[in-house]
């Protein structure tokens, strides 16, 4: 595996019984990359980060993480700080006795290191409060803060805006970016909102069924949403067929009149041209954007029917 990256995944798989909960997902992290898992609930997100945070092993594959296998990294798991599901915080403590506890179970006794941390994660105001009566955006920055205390390289953050409000989301948001930035730590961030991921993630991985079915960086993805074209017509059937004459694959029926093409957004005078060839009435031409989420909603789809189609041959 190259010593290019950070973190790189072979063919990792992890099967319960007859499930394949991930299968065969191969990535390529470099340092400094904050890196977008989008999947829906159940694809296999927080199995993948278990296993790259050793939670849970391998079925097949293996994965190196600082150039080193991840049978072997136990060395160097203090480097790795790790967010899955809930933080696991004390209810009647304060944030600065969460942070010690975790620092004493490291080795490690840092007083101003832990209040530095506080400070970070914007929870300087919470005092001495018992942590019981922080708000859920106040305990996931905690959660930040327990996974920085052994000043770690890599951070694996499973869901971390899920059930936060707008502005807890922002202020996550913020702190993650801060960390990559000001900090040069790697992330990996998983989530089913591609749009929030959108405005913080330089590549992306899309998760589907437990299987990594496209990677893209921040740029190809705002590439791919930039522009649709909508056509609609009375004869959407016999538009499809000269859709797929043309070698326009990329296009979508939004429902029983209008037709949504993501390829060959250009052509739009070549597409209505050939559509008239062949007698089909176009009422609309438009050139609209495609949203995040759109778009997203769109490969998970046609990977999931055509995976049933695989598996009914």
């Amino acid at each position: 595996m190259s010593e290019e990256f950070l973190l790189q995944t072979k063919d990792i798989t992890k099967k319960y019984k007859n499930f394949v909960a991930v299968d065969h997902v191969n990535i390529n992290l470099k340092k400094g990359e904050i890196y977008g898992l989008i999947g829906r609930n159940g694809a296999g997100k927080t199995t993948l980060l278990k296993m790259l945070a050793g939670l849970a092993n391998p079925t097949e594959g293996d994965y190196t993480i600082f150039g080193m296998s991840g049978r072997k990294t136990a060395s160097v798991r203090d480097r790795i700080g790790v967010l899955i599901e809930n933080p696991g915080l004390f209810g009647n403590m304060s944030a600065y006795d969460n942070l010690k506890v975790k620092a004493l179970a490291l080795g490690l006794n840092d007083p101003d290191y832990l209040r530095e941390l506080i400070d970070y994660v914007g929870l300087t105001s919470a005092g001495k409060r018992p942590v019981k009566k922080y708000s859920l955006g106040m305990k996931q920055r905690l959660g930040i803060a327990l996974t920085l205390v052994s000043h770690p390289d890599l951070l694996l953050l499973d869901e971390p805006i899920n059930g936060l409000d707008p502005q807890g989301i922002i202020e996550m948001r913020e702190l993650i970016e801060k960390l990559a930035k000001e900090q040069n730590i790697t992330i990996i961030i998983s989530s089913h909102i591609l749009e929030e991921l959108s405005k913080i993630a330089t590549r992306y991985g899309v998760i589907n069924e437990g299987r990594l079915i496209a990677e893209f960086t921040h740029e190809e993805l705002l590439e791919k949403c930039i522009q649709l074209l909508e056509l609609r017509t009375d004869d959407i059937s016999k538009a499809n067929i000269v859709l797929e004459n043309m070698g326009i694959r990329d296009y979508q029926n939004i429902d029983k009149r209008t037709i949504h093409i993501f390829e060959r957004v250009n052509d739009c005078g070549k597409i209505v041209l050939e559509m008239a060839r062949n007698n089909v009435d176009i009422s609309l031409v438009e050139t609209k954007h495609r949203s995040l989420e759109e778009y997203y909603i769109d490969i998970t789809d046609r990977d999931s029917i055509g995976r049933t189609g695989e598996e009914k041959k």
